[in-house]
């Protein structure tokens, strides 16, 4: 995130701290992708950014890989990435 500008940290910040606090966002914010995978989704100035997260016990909030979209549909392999992510963070449990 460090080579993000400031105003676009601030951004995911915010969208983070919706994501914590919040019971329920609408699906422009979040959106199941696949394997218990969701995307928190953020835009800024025309730029959207993606960051991935599963649940865990029903509250709790992992984060895995994030990265700047600029397709209309996330690239698989940033999905087979956070999948891998998923597998390793359960299999070090």
């Amino acid at each position: 995130m460090e080579t993000l500008s400031n105003k676009v940290q601030e951004k995911i910040q915010y969208g983070l701290l919706l994501l914590q606090t919040q019971e329920r966002l609408s699906k422009k914010f979040v959106k199941l992708l696949r394997d218990d995978i969701y995307e928190l989704r953020i835009e800024y100035n025309s730029n959207i950014y993606r960051v991935f997260f599963i649940f865990e016990e029903g509250s709790i909030v992992v984060l895995f890989n994030g990265f700047h979209k600029k397709t209309q549909k996330t690239p698989t392999s940033e999905i087979e990435k956070a999948i891998k992510i998923k597998k390793a963070y359960y299999g070090d449990k």
